[in-house]
Parts: structure tokens; sequence; C-alpha cells
């Protein structure tokens, strides 16, 4: 295949893959979000860097945003969310994280392509997108991008996404968003 054909392929799951998802569980993350007094996300590997870049928009909204395991990451409590990407249904680190935000009385939303998962069970809000991860990339595989490629791929479109209809819920302007934005680069 040639490169155009191959980013034309891909370009195309990742839409299909975004395309898939349940209007009200993007509402519902948007609620969700929108309501929370502050949000910290996690998530390990290549999906833990889409959740850096999920919080990092969070924050350009004005949000209370963090990423876990950052040294400014505050405690969670009550009236505060967990956003955890688990996209293979689960993982011993989030599940744990999981399991000590909920103790704390915060929420958990997590972002999964396997909603009957260990994560999301625990969670209080799924946010599902169906698409490939490493758990299925070798039975049955048919993305033309390698492991969770297609996942982690559909979560940066989804969540930027997220952001377009967070800004409108919350009525935040574009300008007030690049006004965040670090001038340390």
């Amino acid at each position: 295949m040639t490169l155009a054909t191959l980013a034309a392929r891909a370009a195309d799951e990742i839409a299909a893959a975004v395309a898939a998802i349940d209007p009200a569980a993007m509402d519902g993350m948007v609620s969700e979000i929108a309501t929370a007094r502050r949000i910290a996300c996690t998530g390990v590997g290549r999906e833990g860097l889409m959740m850096r870049a999920l919080a990092m928009r969070l924050y350009h909204m004005g949000l209370d945003a963090h990423v876990v395991g950052d040294m400014s990451c505050p405690p969670l409590g009550p009236g505060d969310l967990l956003i955890a990407s688990a996209g293979p249904g689960g993982f011993s680190t989030v599940d744990g994280l999981i399991g000590v935000a909920r103790s704390a009385g915060a929420r958990v939303a997590c972002v999964t392509a396997e909603p009957d998962g260990t994560a999301p069970k625990a969670a209080d809000r799924i946010f599902h997108i169906p698409a490939q991860t490493m758990a299925n990339d070798q039975t049955g595989a048919t993305s033309v991008l390698p492991m969770g490629s297609l996942f982690e791929g559909a979560q940066y479109l989804a969540f930027e996404l997220l952001i377009l209809a967070l800004r409108d819920h919350l009525g935040v302007a574009p300008d007030a968003m690049r006004a965040r934005h670090t001038n340390l680069e």
C-alpha cells in the first residue's frame, strides 16, 4: 500500500470509531466534566499520552485539571472527577487508582473500548470508544494501524470533539482558551 492509501485507511478507521460513539455518552461526559470541582486524568502507555492531551485541553478551558502522577496533582475527594483510560477494559494500576478515587468520594469516568472490563464496571460513567486495542489486535484484527493505535487515535479525535462540546456548554470563548496556553515554549 502507498503512504496515501495507508493514511486514508487509518483516517477512515479513526473517523468510523469516533462516529460510532453514542451521542448520549458524549453528552454524559460533557455534563460530568462541567459539574466537577477538580479533574484528574490517568492512563498508561500511549493511552496515558492521550489523557495528558485531554488534561491540557481541560486546563485551556479554565477547568481545574491535572494529570495523575504529576507532582502538582492534588488529592481527589467529593465533587471531583477521575477520568481513567482503560482501552482493553482494565489495567492493574488504573483499576487501583479508580479504587482510591472512589474511596475518597470522587466520581470516576472510564474511557474504554471494552465496557465490560474491570475498570468500566468500577466507574460511575463509561465513555465507550469502539475501536481495536491491544486486547483484540491478534484475534480478528482489521485495523491497518498496529496494536492499540486505532483506539489511541480515536481518543485524540473524540477528546477534541468533547472539548468543542464542553466549550459550547460552558460558553468558553476560543480566545479565552488561547490566552491560557503556555508562553514557555
